[in-house]
């Protein structure tokens, strides 16, 4: 291979790479705008969160009274993990484009004989499993403060466990 043979790969090469620096950056800008809602419990529950699968909003309907408290957290876990599946498939379609121009680039091997490629492993997925009760909760043996400020009572620094304002 010439030199000038090199300099015109080289060239090709940061042409692909600038253009995929500027598709990143435009993603990264779309994906900070998308948000995904969800409902559950017969739309008694709508949950809405970002990108990031932060939980920017909940509402619930004029009858939710007809659900108890118990249920009204669990259709709020519900509505919560359709709305971050709603998200991942959001950004899946998103990154589409850059997957494209990724297929496109050479391989480090292509570029360098005898290199191997980087392989980047896939993240692995959180448990949306409900904690277990007694087997995640933290041992108090009544001396010292109990965990996360709990009382033995009941109470969360002076107010009740249930009341929401806490």
């Amino acid at each position: 291979m010439t030199n000038e043979q090199a300099k015109a790969e080289l060239a090709a090469i940061m042409d692909g790479v600038r253009e995929q620096m500027r598709t990143i950056a435009r993603i990264q800008q779309q994906r900070a705008e998308l948000t995904a809602g969800a409902t559950a419990r017969g739309k008694k529950v709508t949950v809405t969160v970002n990108a990031d699968n932060t939980v920017i909003d909940v509402k619930f309907s004029a009858d939710i009274d007809e659900l108890s408290y118990s249920e009204i957290a669990k259709a709020v876990v519900e509505a919560t993990q359709r709305a971050v599946r709603q998200i991942s498939e959001k950004t899946t379609d998103l990154m589409s484009p850059l997957d494209i121009q990724r297929s496109r680039m050479p391989k480090l091997s292509d570029l360098v004989e005898g290199l191997a490629d980087i392989e980047i492993p896939n993240p692995v997925a959180a448990s949306t499993e409900r904690p277990a009760t007694a087997a995640r909760r933290p041992v108090f043996d009544g001396s010292g403060p109990p965990p996360g400020g709990d009382e033995p009572d009941g109470t969360r620094r002076g107010k009740s466990v249930t009341d929401s304002s806490w």
